[in-house]
């Protein structure tokens, strides 16, 4: 089978909708496929090394202009809608399957692209799509890549149920979790005190946090309620791994409260980095204020480590699935926030045995990549059977 996959992100960009399109073509090329890839230039001037891609990339570097003129007139939808049929002229000609991620230009022209040409298509939502989504006006580009997908598929059961709620009702949908990093994973007392040690943590306890540093992440709110903890013990860090436009204001804060030599702001790292933390800590925290399915709380789980998360409605899912191992707070309480860390760390307790068996069941990259496999071989017979109609 020849994929191309198009989304508005690949790696180095760290989204969900760049890690999964690039899981996906690795796999496909693991079992024989040819894969190409269609994504915009990476974000925030960074370079990608899309060598280490399963195919060959084109990347579209036209941008949305600044120019109120040049909107007015569409001569900007105009020219990147070119440069992204262009993209998908060389690498998506001999296409079997288009499979198309998250919304935006890139995506509404690519669905357009392959319904003129017959090539069928499977659209996958992460979240913003669907939270945020009104229809406006008559022609909705975004609903007519929607209903004429062979296949839906969305990043959490919370966001297929908000589709439904908002008419976006229709056949072919499927929830399919993202797939779990096999080096998140359970690590015994020892290990996880040689993992403290390695990176440099003196305290026995860890309090960790892994998201872009925004104000939709709640981190301000983690950083107050760990200081009023932080006042009475002194054998616990903060963790928080990530980068982003919050990070000068979060650094000012952790001095106000007169908390910063027992907080460490990571950066971003790699996974592995990512993953010896996870193995680090006692409890992890998610204070955002929105999640469709928050992938980093299930690496912590993974790794077997209980999660305190806000009540969005990511963490609201999770508590579905997980029970107890995660613990939900309102949005904004740090009252609410501060109680259930101190009772994680009180505890000592790791996440169930249930809790790993079903990380396994439905977040490992091996019962993902045979749910998406299921899905591509259904559209193949589909094809195969109205082609001989």
């Amino acid at each position: 089978m020849r994929i191309c996959h198009v989304s508005p992100h690949l790696p180095p960009d760290q989204a969900a909708n760049a890690i999964l399109p690039a899981q996906l073509g690795a796999w496909a090329r693991a079992r024989g496929d040819d894969v190409a890839f269609v994504a915009m230039a990476p974000s925030q001037g960074r370079e990608g090394d899309d060598h280490a891609l399963a195919g060959p990339v084109a990347r579209v570097t036209a941008r949305r202009s600044e120019s109120t003129a040049v909107r007015f007139l569409r001569i900007d939808t105009w020219t990147r809608t070119r440069a992204v049929t262009d993209a998908l002229a060389r690498m998506a000609a001999d296409a079997d399957l288009l499979h198309l991620h998250s919304n935006g230009l890139i995506i509404e022209v690519a669905a357009a692209w392959a319904a003129r040409r017959g090539v069928p298509y499977v659209l996958t939502l992460y979240g913003t799509e669907i939270w945020h989504y009104r229809r406006r006006r008559p022609i909705d580009p975004f609903r007519r890549a929607y209903f004429g997908a062979a296949a839906v598929t969305f990043y959490s059961q919370g966001l297929l149920d908000r589709a439904r709620e908002l008419g976006l009702d229709r056949a072919g949908l499927e929830t399919i979790y993202p797939a779990v990093n096999p080096a998140f994973a359970p690590a015994d007392a020892d290990a996880r005190a040689k993992a403290r040690a390695s990176l440099g943590i003196g305290e026995p306890l860890v309090v960790r946090n892994v998201k872009r540093l925004h104000e939709l992440a709640g981190q301000r709110f983690l950083i107050e309620a760990f200081a009023r903890i932080a006042r009475r013990r002194a054998d616990v860090r903060l963790v928080i791994c990530g980068t982003g436009p919050l990070k000068d204001a979060l650094v000012d804060q952790e001095h106000r409260e007169g908390v910063a030599d027992r907080v460490t702001f990571t950066g971003l790292v790699g996974n592995d980095r990512v993953a010896a933390y996870a193995a680090a800590a006692d409890v992890f925290v998610l204070p955002s204020l929105l999640e469709a399915l928050p992938t980093v709380a299930v690496e912590a789980l993974a790794a077997g480590t209980p999660v305190v998360s806000a009540d969005h409605p990511g963490g609201v899912e999770l508590h579905g699935l997980f029970g107890d191992d995660v613990r939900v707070v309102p949005r904004e309480n740090v009252d609410a926030l501060e109680r259930e860390i101190d009772a994680a760390l009180a505890s000592s307790r790791r996440v169930a045995p249930a809790t790993r068996r079903l990380v396994d069941e439905r977040f490992s990259p091996a019962a993902i990549e045979a749910a998406y496999n299921a899905v591509y071989a259904r559209i193949g017979r589909d094809r195969g059977h109205s082609r001989h109609s």
